[in-house]
This record gives C-alpha cells, sequence and structure tokens, in this order.
C-alpha cells in the first residue's frame, strides 16, 4: 500500500439529507434550552442583563439554526474503498481523515432517538489511532447496516495487526 493510494482526498459520499432535519431539530433544542434559562432567568431573578442578551441570545440561535445544518450538509462526506475509509466532517472547524483498512479494530453502530426516529444511523471506526474514532454521522439505517457489513468483512480479510 503506497502513501499515493491513501492520499488526502475529498470523500465521494454524502450522508442522508435526513441529516439536514436531525442536525436542525439539534440546534433548535440546544438554542431552546439556553433560551429556556435566559427566560427563567429573567423572570424568576429579575436579573436586568437577562433583557438584553435575551434577544441576543434568541437572533444567534436563529442564525446557527438556519446555517449550520446546511454548512454541516455540505462538509460532510465519507467514503470507503478496500484500502481505507475516508471521512470529511465539521462545519466551522473541518477535519480530514483517513483510517486505512488494516488498522481498524472495532465498527460500532450508534442510533440515539431523533437519529431513530428520522431512520438514520452514526458509523464509528475504532482504530489505534491517538486522534481517536472516524464518525459518520447521518448515514441512512440501511446504509450504515451495509457499511458495516463491508467494514467487518474486508478488514477480516485485510492482511495487518491493526495497531
Amino acid at each position: 500500500m503506497t502513501a499515493t493510494e491513501l492520499r488526502l482526498r475529498t470523500p465521494r459520499h454524502r450522508v442522508s439529507r435526513k441529516a439536514l432535519l436531525w442536525w436542525t431539530l439539534r440546534a433548535v433544542l440546544q438554542c431552546a434550552g439556553l433560551i429556556i434559562v435566559q427566560v427563567a432567568l429573567l423572570l424568576f431573578a429579575d436579573l436586568d442583563l437577562m433583557r438584553w442578551t435575551l434577544p441576543i441570545t434568541a437572533g444567534l440561535a436563529v442564525l446557527y439554526v438556519a446555517v449550520m445544518p446546511q454548512w454541516r450538509y455540505r462538509v460532510h462526506s465519507w467514503e470507503f474503498t478496500e484500502l481505507a475509509v475516508y471521512t470529511l466532517t465539521g462545519w466551522l472547524s473541518q477535519e480530514w481523515r483517513v483510517a486505512p483498512a488494516s488498522r481498524i479494530q472495532t465498527v460500532d453502530t450508534n442510533r440515539g432517538p431523533l437519529q431513530q426516529l428520522l431512520g438514520l444511523a452514526t458509523v464509528t471506526v475504532t482504530t489505534a489511532s491517538a486522534a481517536g474514532p472516524l464518525e459518520i454521522a447521518g448515514l441512512d439505517h440501511d446504509d450504515a447496516v451495509r457499511l458495516v457489513d463491508e467494514l467487518t468483512e474486508t478488514t477480516q480479510a485485510t492482511r495487518g495487526d491493526a495497531t
């Protein structure tokens, strides 16, 4: 396996379009929690500071909910070849990762409540890397199952010690 074969490049596959809704719902819930705390402080603690910060928080929350999921969807991509798993994640801070198949130790699937509701899953590929596992979040559940099966078959057939 040469460095050219494992070069850092933009992966070919996007996550599911349903990931847009998932990221939007998560952002709405996060922002709503922050706004509820500020409203409670305004009503029950009568903090004058909240009269100023609440509108700013609400404005930033609307901007965050409108921009983050779209931007994140444009960035998030993944690819699996017989040689490696490639991921590109993030939105403000972006991370490109390559995990050679010979270094893969475990492959896991995770589905939180919102992901289950939307038919999505996250596939986590663990290697011996100090950078931690690769995550492919927002995959269609059926695509995630197929990917896990393919990764498992390939890693079992790949020579190497996964370290």
